[in-house]
């Protein structure tokens, strides 16, 4: 199964109270890299998201958002500091006093000043917190790996269509190579011939100049090892959960050795093949690119 390092996923739950919503989002990194969105009052389960998530996935750079909103009972309670507000209280009836006035001072007055009332933020039970968010998470994640796994299969798909395309054009490579050495020979021949006018030709020289070419553009090796590399490339895409970092060296391989076809050839017809090859190759780095 192929992954895209690309993904999206939502996921909202209603679970002891608490509204909770989760987002997660990816994009290509050649890393696992991790971003938490969330209040400050939260951070504390910021590496435990991080953890969760990387069990999941291995590589992308990943964003999760999470919102917590109380739905049945405030998570904030008022309290009122009543001696501050005594003081405030007995200061103002002070200020009547001395200035032949009624203190007509009220609570609501009173509250207006600065300290008397103030927000406190009600103690979480911070496991039970975390085992619903724990949940929404998982929720989330489901969605986002699958939205993985359909873009994965499209590029799956993608490179799979682009090996076959290189496959036959090294069966072509294959199949014109040996032809090289003899009309190489028989150029040989004629150039020999040529210069020599009807004098004798030495059949012996012109064998041995002939292995010695078909030795320096032999290029069996390097079509053997595309072969292999490309069997290589489809047992990983078929597998369980393939690795982008596989992929890309097996990559750097193929473009190695069609570069080595590409500098033993002096045919025309297999520089053209071989610049079709690069092509694909090329093609199937930048969509391998994506693969977790």
């Amino acid at each position: 199964m192929v992954y895209s390092m690309t993904g999206y996923g939502k996921a909202n739950c209603v679970l002891n109270g608490k509204d909770i919503t989760v987002e997660v989002k990816s994009v290509n990194h050649r890393y696992f890299e991790y971003t938490g969105r969330m209040s400050r009052f939260f951070n504390f389960l910021d590496d435990r998201i991080k953890k969760e998530v990387q069990s999941m996935i291995s590589r992308g750079k990943v964003e999760v958002s999470l919102m917590v909103r109380a739905v049945e009972r405030s998570d904030t309670n008022i309290e009122a500091d009543l001696p501050l507000a005594k003081n405030y209280y007995a200061a103002l009836g002070q200020i009547a006093r001395a200035l032949g006035l009624e203190n007509n001072a009220d609570a609501l007055s009173i509250a207006h000043f600065d300290g008397v009332l103030t927000r406190v933020k009600n103690e979480e039970d911070t496991e039970s917190l975390w085992l619903d968010v724990k949940t929404v998470l998982h929720k989330a994640m489901e969605e986002f790996i699958a939205m993985k796994r359909a873009e994965g299969e499209k590029l799956r798909l993608d490179v799979m269509s682009r090996l076959d395309t290189i496959q036959k054009r090294v069966e072509k490579i294959e199949k014109e190579a040996p032809d090289r050495v003899a009309a190489y020979q028989e150029r040989l021949y004629a150039k020999l011939k040529t210069i020599l006018e009807d004098t004798g030709i030495d059949q012996a020289r012109i064998l041995t100049e002939a292995a010695l070419f078909a030795d320096r553009v032999a290029v069996d090796e390097e079509i053997t090892r595309l072969y292999s590399h490309i069997s290589q490339y489809r047992d990983i895409l078929s597998g369980d959960r393939p690795r982008g970092r596989k992929l890309d060296f097996l990559t750097q391989e193929m473009n190695r050795e069609t570069n080595t076809i590409g500098s033993k050839s002096n045919d025309l017809s297999i520089t053209n093949t071989v610049v079709d090859i690069k092509a694909e190759i090329e093609k199937i780095r930048e969509q391998i690119q994506n693969i977790e």
